[in-house]
């Protein structure tokens, strides 16, 4: 399924309607974030969600929330743009990882990770009376956005929460957002995020350094 497809076919009805909706939107960092609400703030009311307890060691954690917090203020959005700051919860992570610590990144402990922040995010929209959901972890090539996009659908389903479905890399989005980053001088992790993404990272390098 074309997810990207989809979402401008939501997008559309709700320009139709003449209401601004209010987005609940989790994100992963700044960078990510930009492309995605430079796409959305036209037709929403935005709120980042930074929930992302996977983030190690913690001074990461606080540097890639800060530059979201910082670009939130610099970005020229069309409609409300604020964040929503969550706890840390990073043992709720290890918790979630055990037994897949030794899964290569992509597989099944990225999935679980995928659905602990999204759940937090539709559970968050829910409570707190959004229309929608979403994330921008799409945006990314190395996120599985047919994965991304299930867990949305069954989190819907689950808690009656509407889910925007995206595939944010689709038109350069990927690059949009790269380039944006460049413009705001954002910080840009060579990680995604975890310790095992970290060590899968150094691992990579060790490697490129001896061919």
């Amino acid at each position: 399924m074309n997810y990207n497809n989809v979402m401008l076919e939501m997008i559309n009805k709700i320009k139709n309607s003449g209401k601004t909706p209010k987005l609940l939107l989790h994100s992963c960092c700044a960078p990510c974030s930009s492309h995605v609400i430079s796409t959305l703030t036209p037709f929403f009311d935005i709120t980042i969600l930074y929930y992302n307890p996977n983030i190690e060691p913690q001074e990461e954690y606080e540097k890639r929330k800060q530059e979201e917090i910082r670009f939130l203020k610099e970005y020229p959005n069309e409609n409300e743009l604020d964040i929503l700051d969550c706890d840390y919860d990073n043992e709720l992570f290890h918790e979630m990882s055990k037994g897949l610590e030794m899964v290569p990144e992509g597989g099944e402990r990225c999935f679980k990770c995928y659905e602990l922040r999204m759940r937090k995010t539709a559970n968050v929209a829910k409570e707190k009376g959004f229309d929608y959901f979403a994330t921008t972890l799409t945006v990314s090539p190395l996120k599985n956005s047919q994965k991304l996009n299930e867990i949305g659908a069954k989190l819907e389903q689950e808690l009656n929460m509407p889910y925007l479905y995206s595939d944010f890399k689709k038109e350069n989005g990927y690059k949009h957002s790269i380039e944006l980053a460049k413009e705001y001088n954002l910080y840009r992790q060579d990680y995604c995020g975890c310790i095992y993404s970290k060590r899968d990272r150094e691992i990579q390098k060790q490697n490129k350094s001896t061919d």
